[in-house]
């Protein structure tokens, strides 16, 4: 039986994966934390094989956490599981010492394959992630993707793409959240995930750029 800790500020989406999981017979869900901090008081009673993390969380983040997992517990297993899709985090998360990453749009199929192989001692990273940086890999290796060439709105989702235009006409987070019917902390996250995707360092330079590249006539 693999042991698993959930570990995202989310309750109901906690419960939803809590549930998923009690359906299959080799994984247990032994915990579940609201942030790193919660986390780690957790696992001062509470052995487990792997840990299933966010990196968006309130007052510890995945970041951090990450370092205190690695120096108290460094056999622990910790499988990411996170909306952040761009490659920066999959690289930060895997640096740190993360075993795994997977997005939470993924299925219960690929989550509990996620957590046997993280448990089994691989690492792994989900399907569309991979093929996303393989994808990458070989335009690169084609010389499609060159220095200085115009982005794509492609490179962005649709909902980022709903997101950046909603930046240009001077939206704000809460106002953007309203007119999309989702939260707060979700469009921070899209617009983390838009600057990091143009590399851009704030507002203006995002909608400087998003112009000169022809992101706003979508």
């Amino acid at each position: 039986m693999i042991r698993v800790l959930l570990t995202d500020d989310h309750t109901i989406l906690r419960d939803g994966i809590r549930a998923l999981l009690s359906l299959q017979p080799d994984l247990q869900v032994v915990g579940e934390a609201g942030n790193g901090q919660e986390l780690l008081e957790l696992l001062a009673s509470t052995p487990a094989d792997v840990v299933l993390m966010d990196i968006n969380m309130p007052v510890m983040d995945g970041f951090t956490t990450m370092g205190h997992l690695r120096e108290q517990y460094p056999e622990l297993r910790v499988l990411v599981l996170s909306m952040l899709d761009h490659e920066n985090y999959v690289h930060r998360m895997l640096g740190a010492g993360a075993h795994g990453y997977v997005l939470k749009n993924a299925d219960i199929t690929e989550i509990s394959h996620a957590i046997r192989t993280v448990a089994a001692g691989r690492l792994f990273l989900c399907t569309e992630l991979g093929l996303d940086l393989l994808n990458k890999l070989v335009r690169t290796s084609v010389g499609v993707v060159a220095e200085g060439s115009r982005m794509k709105s492609g490179d962005l989702s649709k909902r980022e793409l709903e997101v950046l235009h909603l930046i240009s006409e001077g939206l704000t987070n809460a106002e953007i959240a309203d007119q999309l019917f989702t939260s707060k902390r979700t469009i921070e996250t899209h617009r983390q995930n838009i600057i990091e995707k143009t590399q851009t360092k704030n507002t203006a330079a995002l909608i400087k750029f998003a112009a000169s590249n022809g992101l706003l006539d979508h």
